[in-house]
């Protein structure tokens, strides 16, 4: 009996919540301010995808890092701080390892390169410590819940 009138409520319910033919309560509805974003997010997932798993940790951020910051320049106002910390922490190691004339790709902290120099290596070290620290990791957590709370999508499938 009680499972008969709770599938009666439940029911009535799913009924009154279908009412109103309005996109606005549609909890799948993209909101108009976002759309232009979300759909970025759609069309970069694949080549985000491809990206990061071409390369490891670093180097994988290393080639996302022009979808990154396509997805970043059409970001909502409310995660553009995360975007800005994310891209620039990216930017941070390209230019370490660039000065240094590192090839991100092979780049092994254990084993570097010839002929770089202590403080090469620090700077390579401060900027890789800086990508994957709390306040990165953070915000990057904050552009995928973005990403899914709010176009409904993940940023990298």
């Amino acid at each position: 009996m009680r499972l008969g009138v709770a599938a009666v409520a439940a029911i009535a319910l799913l009924g009154v919540a279908g009412c109103g033919g309005d996109d606005a309560d549609d909890p799948y509805a993209i909101p108009d301010e976002f759309q232009d974003y979300c759909e970025e997010v759609d069309e970069q997932q694949a080549p985000l995808s491809a990206a990061l798993a071409a390369g490891g940790r670093s180097s994988g951020l290393i080639e996302a890092l022009p979808i990154f910051e396509t997805l970043a320049a059409k970001a909502p106002e409310d995660i553009a701080d995360d975007w800005e910390i994310v891209i620039e922490r990216i930017h941070d190691l390209v230019d370490a390892l660039d000065a240094a004339g590192v090839d991100p790709a092979s780049y092994d902290r254990r084993h570097p390169p010839a002929g770089l120099d202590q403080e090469q290596r620090d700077t390579i070290d401060a900027a890789a410590v800086a990508l994957v620290s709390r306040t990165t990791g953070e915000a990057m957590i904050g552009v995928e819940q973005h990403a899914r709370d709010v176009c409904k999508t993940q940023l990298a499938p």
